[in-house]
C-alpha cells in the first residue's frame, strides 16, 4: 500500500534527542513544541526510533519488549537536573529519572480509563509486567540466569511469583498506561497540525526480552534457553567481518503454524502508535543470514529462506492494507524486490551511498529515482551528512581507502553542484528536489552538525544514541530556509 501523502517531507528525530528538563528527551511540552515546528516548516511526516524499553547498550532496537512503550519517555513533574543538554548521559538521566516516576506512579488514582486500559491490552502487558518484574527481582540479569523455576516458566513457579512481586507488576502496569497515554495524546496534537508519525519496527527482537521468554516456541533456541543461531548480516560496508546482532532467529515454521499470531498482534500494536511504519532490514522476510549461536563474528555463516509472502499475506488478512515502508537496504537482491514489489511498499535510498565514483547506475543517485521511494540523506545509522563529507580514511566509519573517500566526495560536489561548507543544504535539496514522493532528512543534517551529533555507529557496543540538540539551534533562518524548500519542492 502506498504512503497516504504523496510528496512529502518528513523529519527523523528520536523523542530521547529532544530537549527536556531531565537529561532525556520525553513525550511531554518539548514534543508537542516540536510538532508544532515540523507543522510550521512543512513537514508532514516524524519519523521515530522503536520506543520500547531499552536494554543492552541503551539500544531502541534491543528492547526488554517489543510491545510495550520505553518508561523513560513519560513526561514527569519535578526539579531540572544539571545533566548534559546536547547529549543523553543514560546512567545519570536514569538516576535522576527513576525516583521521578516513582513518585508520578505512587500519586497515580487507578480508574475507570486504567482499567479499561488493562483489559485491552492485557496479552502483552501481563507478561511484559511479570518479566521486568522478574528482572528487578533477579537484580537486572537476563532471563536464561533467573532462578530455573521463572525461567522455565514453570507455573507453580510463577503462580508464586506474580503473589510475591505484585507490586513491582502493578508498577510496569501503570507506567504503560502512563506512556501510551501520553503518546496517544501526543499523535492526536500532531495529526491536528497535519503530521503523521512514521515508526520503526525491527525485524528481530532482543533475547532477554518479554517477547523471547513468553513465546520460547517461535525462537530457535537451546532447551536452556541460549542461541542455537543468531542474527546478523555478512561483512558490508560498516564491517570486515560483518555485523553480529545476537538476536534470536525465528522457528517460522513455528510461527506458520500458529497462523503468525504474534507477528499480527505485533504489527497491529505498531499501528496503534505510529501512521506508516518502516520494516527494519526486510530483506530478512526473503532470506536472511543465519550464523552459529556461539560464533564472535558474522563471517561464518549461511543465507536461509524467511516467511515471504505467506506473512504478509496473513498480516494482510487479518489487518488490512498497510501503509508500510521496507527497509531494503545492505546486499539485495532480484528476490528481495520482488516480494517488495509485489505488496507494493516503497523502498528506500540512501544520499549518502550515492556518489561511489565506481557505480553505475546506482540507484541511490537522484536521476535514478522513482516515485514510489522513500529517500533519506542519512539515516540513524549513518553519519551526520557534514561528518560523512569531513570523514578521513581509518576514522572507524568504513572500509574505503584515503583515495576512494576523496574521490566520493569530488563526485558528491559536483553532482550536487555543492558549497564544502553548505554540503548538507546540498544534500537535502538534491532529496527535496528529487522524484520520490517522500524525502526525510536527520534532524542532525537540518542543524548542519558534525560526527559528535551522530546517533549510532553500527557495531559499536557503548557511546550510541546520545544525541540531543537545544531551542536555539533551530534558528528561524534555518526555519525559513527549510519551509522555502519545502514549498519550492511541492511538499
Amino acid at each position: 500500500m502506498p504512503l497516504a501523502t504523496p510528496r512529502a517531507a518528513g523529519l527523523l528525530l528520536h523523542p530521547t534527542s529532544l530537549p527536556s528538563p531531565h537529561g532525556i528527551g520525553d513525550l511531554g511540552a518539548d514534543a508537542t513544541r516540536f510538532a508544532d515546528a515540523l507543522a510550521d516548516m512543512g513537514f508532514r511526516y516524524w519519523q521515530m526510533l522503536p520506543l520500547g524499553p531499552t536494554g543492552y547498550g541503551d539500544s531502541p532496537y534491543q528492547c526488554f519488549s517489543a510491545f510495550a512503550g520505553n518508561p523513560l519517555l513519560i513526561a514527569v513533574p519535578g526539579a531540572a537536573a544539571a545533566l548534559p543538554a546536547h547529549a543523553v548521559d543514560f546512567a545519570a538521566a536514569i538516576a535522576h529519572k527513576r525516583p521521578l516516576l516513582a513518585r508520578a506512579v505512587a500519586a497515580f488514582i487507578p480508574d475507570a480509563r486504567f482499567r479499561a486500559f488493562v483489559e485491552a491490552e492485557q496479552d502483552w502487558l501481563e507478561e511484559y509486567a511479570l518479566f521486568m518484574a522478574l528482572k528487578e527481582a533477579h537484580d537486572n540479569a537476563p532471563w536464561t540466569a533467573w532462578d530455573p523455576g521463572a525461567a522455565l516458566r514453570e507455573p507453580a513457579a510463577l503462580a508464586a511469583w506474580r503473589t510475591k512481586l505484585a507490586p513491582l507488576i502493578a508498577r510496569h502496569r501503570i507506567e504503560q498506561y502512563l506512556f501510551f497515554t501520553q503518546l496517544r495524546a501526543l499523535r492526536a496534537s500532531a495529526a491536528e497540525r497535519g503530521v503523521q508519525f512514521i515508526g520503526d519496527l525491527p525485524i528481530y527482537v532482543a533475547h532477554d526480552s518479554a517477547d523471547v521468554w513468553a513465546n520460547r516456541e517461535l525462537f530457535q533456541l537451546h532447551d536452556d534457553g541460549s542461541l542455537r543461531v543468531q542474527a546478523g548480516v555478512p561483512p558490508d560496508y560498516f564491517s570486515e567481518t560483518g555485523q553480529l546482532w545476537g538476536n534470536p532467529l525465528y522457528d517460522w515454521s513455528a510461527c506458520r503454524a500458529t497462523g503468525y499470531a504474534w507477528w499480527i498482534a505485533r504489527v497491529r500494536q505498531a499501528f496503534r502508535q505510529f501512521d506508516v511504519v518502516r520494516i527494519d532490514h526486510f530483506r530478512g522476510f526473503e532470506s536472511y543470514w543465519e550464523v552459529d549461536g556461539a560464533a564472535t563474528t558474522a563471517i561464518e555463516g549461511r543465507w536461509v529462506e524467511g516467511p515471504g509472502d505467506a506473512l504478509f499475506l496473513a498480516l494482510q488478512q487479518a489487518l488490512g492494507d498497510l501503509p508500510i515502508i521496507a527497509e531494503n537496504l545492505g546486499l539485495i537482491t532480484p528476490e528481495v524486490e520482488a516480494l517488495r514489489a509485489r505488496w507494493g511498499w516503497p523502498g528506500m535510498a540512501i544520499l549518502q551511498f550515492a556518489f561511489d565514483p565506481e557505480a553505475v547506475a546506482s540507484p541511490f543517485l537522484p536521476h535514478n529515482y522513482v516515485r514510489d521511494l522513500v529517500v533519506y540523506t542519512g539515516t540513524h545509522d549513518n553519519d551526520t551528512t557534514v561528518g560523512w563529507f569531513t570523514a578521513t580514511a581509518g576514522d572507524g566509519e568504513s572500509t574505503q581507502d584515503a583515495a576512494s573517500i576523496s574521490a566520493e566526495r569530488a563526485r558528491a560536489v559536483k553532482y550536487l553542484d555543492a558549497k564544502d561548507h553548505e554540503i548538507h543544504w546540498a544534500m537535502m535539496r538534491a532529496a527535496m528536489s528529487s522524484v520520490a514522493n517522500t524525502a526525510i532528512v536527520p534532524m542532525q543534517d537540518l542543524l548542519g552538525l558534525g560526527r559528535d551529533a551522530r546517533m549510532n555507529f553500527p557495531g559499536r557496543d557503548a557511546g550510541n544514541w546520545r544525541f540531543r540538540f537545544v531551542w536555539e539551534q533551530l534558528t528561524p533562518a534555518v526555519r525559513v530556509r527549510m519551509r522555502e524548500m519545502i514549498r519550492l519542492y511541492e511538499r
